[in-house]
């Protein structure tokens, strides 16, 4: 494959993973929470250095699930202590990250990781990075993002019942037995797995961009949950594929142009939807108010 190839697939591929979890974390209203996570996870990168001297796929993505999974416990710890759910994930986000950011300049100073390239990445880098498994030689980040995004496709074919009910109507779900706080932090996990796959490459701003812009997106479009993971999939393809050649045409950040390509479709569509856009509301409105005008003038 071609070096623009690899970088568009890269794209493509967090797109595709971050899409699909945003669609529940969008349903359960949680989208937030999914930021917070994307920051958080620099803690994980850092400590799993600290404990393995060495930065390497496995390590990594351990480290980033343990604190994914105790971000949204001290979440929910807070918010069931009295504090709202806003300020608890301002207060444990920040407390976090900033822990994350000094164990850098302490510990990890000597290594490629600092807070400029946790926000922003460079997935420019990515084909140069290569590894080879069984006998294919490729991006180590391809070859990660793709088992991550086979991972959170096998999770939501095994809980997709139980997700469904749980993102709808929890208490429905309780009334049914279903383990809710598993399914919730199911869902904090691969948040967590496929944040730290694709902060090394694209950094965590376009990974909250995917994770909330494509799942926005599909909501207005449809009321079926299986076609919202399809179309919110393909809105990360769309927008890894446009924001990449806008990026060469204004040469600028390749991670920023497809983060700005996923906010214009959702602007698009926030506007032109056939039934939660704007201006079908106004027309909604514009139609209502003449019929009422004419049952008047009757």
């Amino acid at each position: 494959m071609s070096y623009d190839a690899w970088i568009i697939l890269t794209g493509s591929l967090v797109g595709i993973s971050c899409g699909m979890i945003g669609c529940f974390l969008i349903l359960r209203r949680m989208a937030m929470l999914a930021d917070a996570i994307s920051h958080t996870v620099l803690l994980g990168i850092v400590g799993a250095y600290i404990v393995s001297n060495a930065i390497s796929g496995i390590n990594m993505l351990i480290g980033a699930l343990i604190v994914g999974l105790l971000t949204a416990y001290f979440v929910q710890l807070l918010d069931s202590s009295g504090v709202q759910t806003d300020a608890a994930i301002g207060v444990v986000f920040t407390s976090l990250f900033a822990i994350g950011v000094i164990l850098i300049s302490v510990f990890a100073d000597r290594v490629h990781i600092d807070a400029q390239h946790a926000l922003m990445g460079e997935i420019a880098f990515v084909p140069w990075d290569l590894i080879t498994i069984f006998g294919i030689e490729g991006p180590r980040a391809v070859y990660l993002l793709g088992a991550v995004l086979v991972i959170v496709i096998i999770l939501i074919g095994l809980f997709y019942k139980e997700i469904k009910v749980c993102s709808f109507d929890p208490q429905m779900a309780v009334a049914l037995g279903i383990p809710i706080m598993f399914i919730h932090y199911l869902l904090m996990g691969m948040v967590s797995i496929s944040t730290v796959a694709a902060f090394d490459a694209v950094g965590a701003i376009l990974v909250v961009a995917m994770l909330i812009g494509p799942g926005a997106t599909a909501y207005l479009l449809t009321d079926r949950l299986s076609v919202m993971l399809l179309i919110s999939a393909i809105v990360g393809v769309v927008s890894a594929v446009a924001g990449y050649y806008v990026a060469v045409l204004l040469n600028v950040s390749i991670a920023g142009s497809m983060a700005m390509v996923v906010g214009i479709i959702f602007a698009l569509v926030f506007v032109f939807s056939p039934t939660h856009g704007l201006m079908s509301k106004w027309i909604g409105r514009f139609q209502s108010r003449k019929e009422a005008g004419v049952e008047q003038g009757l």
